[in-house]
């Protein structure tokens, strides 16, 4: 019967022990410094902080965000380092900022995949004209099918145009 009241004791000073120190977990007090950067402690902020910056502090769970006010920015102009109030709180939020940022991404490499076709596109064209262009000349006989299917032969005025066409063509291409 000793044994068992000696467990008994044991098992309440341990789950007095967890308490103990689950408490003292509680007892943290969380605001935003002057830079707006989180920090945490055990001991009260300095007076210097206003109590619209303590997010938490022992005996509450949390301020209400509206009371916290706006993120300060830094001193030279930049953002602060932590956006506290901007940060989606629910899933659904957190899923939608999620979504919003993969859907931006996909178009973004949408934009840079039909902009690099475009590119291959441009520089393939850029290609055949400068090989039509040597070919102008060369002056070697080049032939066109007229509308009626038959061959026909540039003559030099023909070939003067289609050179001058040509030359706008690469000049779009520099």
């Amino acid at each position: 019967m000793n044994q068992l009241r000696m467990k008994h004791l044991v098992i309440a000073a341990t789950t007095l022990c967890l308490f103990s120190v689950a408490s003292a977990a509680l007892a943290q007090y969380v605001w935003l410094d002057e830079t707006g950067i989180k920090q945490y402690s055990d001991m009260p902020p300095p007076v210097s902080v206003p109590v619209k910056r303590i997010l938490k502090m022992p005996g509450s769970f949390s301020v209400p965000s509206s009371e916290a006010g706006p993120t300060p920015t830094a001193t030279n102009g930049e953002n602060a380092a932590s956006d506290v109030d901007k940060a989606p709180t629910t899933l659904a939020e957190k899923n939608a900022a999620f979504n919003k940022r993969k859907t931006d991404q996909a178009e973004k490499d949408k934009k840079l995949a039909d902009s690099a076709k475009n590119a291959a596109t441009k520089t393939k064209a850029c290609d055949s004209a400068r090989a039509f262009q040597r070919t102008l000349s060369s002056g070697q006989r080049i032939a066109q099918a007229d509308k009626n299917g038959q061959r026909a032969f540039l003559d030099d005025n023909q070939r003067g145009q289609a050179a001058r066409d040509n030359q706008q063509v690469l000049d779009e291409c520099k």
